[in-house]
C-alpha cells in the first residue's frame, strides 16, 4: 500500500497542471489510499489539491472525501461547512443532501439531520446513507425495531460500509441483544483498514469480548414483578448531586450518585474489589478534564439493589486506573437511563422514581429528547441551536468551548478562570463567561453566567458536538420526568 501511495505521489508531480482533470483524478486516488491507511490529515491535503480545476464530478468526490476525513478527525464544524458547499453546488443531489444530514447530525442538530435524510430518501429511495441516517435518528428516539430495519436496509445497499455494521451493532446493544451486537461489531472490525494495527479495531475487539463474556445470561435482567413496577426511593442532595443507597452483589449499602449524564454505571476500584466486580477488558471513556479520552476497565455487577429495584447483570465501568491528584475520591454512580429505565426526580420531596414506564403527568414544559448514548435536549446559546446533555450528576449549566468560540461578544468580555475537575481530571482551561442568553423551549436564562468547558474529547467519542451540559442549577427548579418510552422530558415548576 505504501509503495502504491509513493508511486501516486510521484506521478502527481510529473503530471502537474498540464492535464488538470487527470491531476485531480490522481489526487483523488491518492486521498482514497490515505483514508484507507487512516492518514486523514494527509488525505485532506490531497482532497484540497484535487479540487483545483476539477470537473464537477471530481469536485463532489473531493468534497465527500473531505467531509469523511473531517468527521473522522472530529472537526465537526469544518465538515458542516464543506457539506453545505456541496449542497449549494448540487441542491437536488440526494447524496449531497444525505452528506449534509451527516454533518448536521455531527453538529448535534438532530431534527435538521433527520429532515435531510428523509429529503434524500424521498428523492432516491436507494441511497444508503439516507437509510443509515434515518436508522440513527430512530434509534435516538428509542424506536429500535424501526431503526434496525432502516440500518439493515442501508447494509443491503452498501454491505461493505463498516460504519453501517457498527450502527447495527449499536442498535442490537441498545436492545440488549448482545450476541447479535458482537457479530455486527465483528463485521465492522473486518472491514476496517489496517485492522491488525488500528486502535479502533483494538477497542472494538475488546467490546466484542465484553459482550460475549456474559454468555447466556440476560443483561439488565429483572424479575417480571420487579420489571413492571415503579420503584421509589428517598435521596439526599450532596454537593448538588442526587445520592441514594445501593447494594452491589449483596454487600452492605453504600452511596451511589444517580447520574443521567453517564453512559454506564460506575464503581471505584476499591468498591469493585471489595464487592467482587471482576474486570473483563479495558474500554474507552471520555469526560471533562485534561486527560480527555481515558482507558478504564469494564466488568459486570451480578446484582445491583436500590430500594425495591433489583437488577442483575449490570455492565459497569471500574475506575481503574484511578485518577491521581483529585480533591475527592471518585464516587460510585448509577445510570438508570443506560438500563433502559425512565426516571422521575422530585426535588421538592427528595424522591426518585424509576421504571420501564412512568405515568404521563402534567407538565409546564415538555422538551423532546434524543438518546444517542447520552440523553440530550435542544437549547439555544445566544440564539444558536445546540444539544445539551441532561445531567443529574452535574452541578451547573455549562457550554462547550467550541460553542463559546462561535459567539459574538460585546467587548470587553472578562473570562474568569475556574478550577474545574471532572471524570477525566482537571479542566485547566475552564472559565466563567457572563452575559449569555440561554433558552430551552420557553425556559429562559437571560444574561446568565455559564461555565465554559472543554468537551472535545466526549464529543469526539459520541460522534457529535456537545453544546453543553445542564445540571442541578437548571433541574432543581422542577419535578423532572425523563421518559424514554415517549422520548420527552416533562418539567413541572416547583419554584
Amino acid at each position: 500500500m505504501l509503495a502504491v501511495t509513493a508511486a501516486l505521489v510521484a506521478l502527481s508531480v510529473v503530471v502537474g497542471r498540464s492535464e488538470d482533470s487527470t491531476y485531480s483524478a490522481i489526487q483523488l486516488q491518492l486521498a482514497d489510499l490515505l483514508i484507507a491507511e487512516e492518514r486523514f490529515p494527509e488525505a485532506l491535503e490531497a482532497f484540497a489539491r484535487a479540487k483545483e480545476d476539477a470537473t464537477r464530478e471530481q469536485l463532489f468526490r473531493a468534497r465527500r472525501g473531505t467531509v469523511l476525513s473531517l468527521l473522522r478527525l472530529a472537526r465537526f464544524a469544518d465538515a458542516r461547512v464543506e457539506a453545505e458547499s456541496a449542497r449549494a453546488e448540487l441542491p437536488d443531489e440526494p447524496e449531497a443532501i444525505a452528506m449534509s444530514g451527516d454533518t448536521l447530525w455531527a453538529a448535534g442538530l438532530f431534527d435538521e439531520a433527520e429532515d435531510a435524510f428523509l429529503d434524500a430518501l424521498a428523492r432516491d429511495p436507494d441511497i444508503a446513507r439516507g437509510h443509515h441516517g434515518r436508522a440513527k435518528s430512530l434509534m435516538s428516539r428509542n424506536e429500535l425495531d424501526a431503526a434496525l430495519d432502516a440500518a439493515q436496509q442501508a447494509l443491503v445497499l452498501s454491505p461493505r460500509d463498516g460504519e453501517f455494521h457498527h450502527t447495527v451493532g449499536t442498535i442490537y446493544k441498545q436492545m440488549h441483544r448482545y450476541e447479535e451486537a458482537a457479530v455486527a461489531f465483528g463485521n465492522y472490525v473486518n472491514l476496517l483498514p489496517k485492522k491488525g494495527q488500528s486502535a479502533r479495531a483494538a477497542w472494538s475487539r475488546a467490546q466484542i469480548r465484553f459482550l460475549r463474556s456474559l454468555g447466556r445470561r440476560t443483561p439488565f435482567d429483572m424479575n417480571p414483578d420487579v420489571a413492571e413496577k415503579l420503584h421509589t426511593v428517598p435521596f439526599r442532595l450532596e454537593q448538588d448531586k442526587i445520592v441514594v443507597k445501593a447494594r452491589v452483589n449483596g454487600n452492605r449499602a453504600i452511596d451511589f450518585v444517580v447520574d443521567t449524564g453517564a453512559e454506564q454505571t460506575v464503581v471505584s476500584r476499591e468498591v469493585g474489589q471489595r464487592s467482587g466486580v471482576k474486570p473483563v477488558v479495558y474500554t474507552l471513556s471520555a469526560g471533562v478534564g485534561e486527560i480527555g479520552l481515558r482507558g478504564l476497565q469494564i466488568g459486570w455487577i451480578d446484582s445491583l439493589e436500590i430500594g425495591s429495584l433489583k437488577i442483575d447483570n449490570v455492565p459497569c465501568l471500574i475506575k481503574n486506573p484511578p485518577l491521581a491528584g483529585m480533591p475527592t475520591r471518585e464516587t460510585e454512580s448509577f445510570s438508570p437511563l443506560a438500563a433502559g429505565l425512565s426516571v422521575v426526580v422530585d426535588y421538592e420531596r427528595q424522591l426518585l422514581t424509576v421504571g420501564r414506564r412512568i405515568p404521563e403527568e402534567s407538565a409546564d414544559v415538555v422538551l423532546p429528547l434524543r438518546q444517542h448514548r447520552l440523553v440530550t435536549v435542544r437549547g439555544t446559546i445566544n440564539e444558536q441551536d445546540a444539544s445539551f446533555v441532561l445531567d443529574t450528576g452535574g452541578e451547573v449549566i455549562s457550554i462547550s468551548s467550541q460553542a463559546a468560540s462561535t459567539l459574538n461578544y460585546r467587548p470587553p468580555v472578562r473570562h474568569l478562570p475556574l478550577r474545574v475537575y471532572g471524570s477525566s481530571g482537571w479542566d485547566r482551561d475552564a472559565f466563567l463567561l457572563p452575559g449569555i442568553n440561554l433558552m430551552f423551549n420557553t425556559i429562559a436564562f437571560p444574561n446568565y453566567p455559564v461555565v465554559v468547558l472543554n468537551l472535545q474529547a466526549p464529543s469526539a467519542l459520541l460522534g457529535f458536538q456537545l453544546g453543553g451540559i445542564i445540571g442541578h442549577t437548571f433541574l432543581s427548579r422542577f419535578r423532572v420526568a425523563i421518559d424514554l418510552e415517549e422520548s420527552v422530558v416533562r418539567l413541572q415548576d416547583i419554584s
